[in-house]
């Protein structure tokens, strides 16, 4: 018997002092059977970094033409595809082909600059194409919950997530 889609309820709160957005959100986000509880926050955390209102979140795992998040104009072309992880070229490719602008989120503690470093060369031919590295200080696991309250607060390229007494701080490592 397949296992289900784990449902989180997220009211989340950000103020991105770098980008001057401030917004409330009711989000609902299913956690696919595959994923662990660090790449569902990461999803988050890519949300976060990127928020606005046209930003939406896709099956991303569960569907391989989709990106995890994406941007779309009003006449349906992508314009942000947001990726994360280590893909392979081959999503990379369709990915820069299909979006005016991709961002790979990247945070797996040394696997990350081992693929970087052994992808550079590949990826210097896509000039769409941003990597950045979430340096995660703290354990975002222990946010988790059936029912989050975010703060995400956002300054100076940092981010931090509060929930009740707990904080997490994200800082970006730009690769590309």
């Amino acid at each position: 018997m397949a296992t289900s889609s784990t449902i989180h309820k997220i009211n989340l709160n950000i103020a991105d002092m770098d980008r001057n957005y401030y917004a409330e959100n009711a989000l609902t986000l299913a956690k696919h059977p595959s994923e662990n509880e660090l790449r569902l926050m990461v999803r988050l955390v890519a949300y976060v970094l990127n928020a606005n209102e046209s930003l939406l979140f896709t099956k991303g795992i569960a569907q391989e033409d989709e990106p995890d998040l994406w941007q779309k104009s009003l006449g349906g072309d992508s314009e942000l595809w947001i990726i994360l992880g280590q893909p392979d070229e081959k999503r990379i490719k369709k990915a820069c082909g299909k979006s005016s602008k991709v961002i790979l989120y990247m945070y797996q503690d040394g696997s990350s600059s081992a693929w970087f470093k052994q992808m550079q060369k590949v990826l210097k031919r896509f000039s769409n194409l941003s990597i950045i590295y979430l340096n995660i200080e703290g354990n975002i696991e222990q946010l988790v919950k059936r029912g989050m309250d975010l703060q995400a607060n956002l300054c100076d390229h940092e981010l931090t997530l509060i929930e009740g007494e707990e904080s997490v701080l994200i800082k970006q490592e730009i690769w590309k």
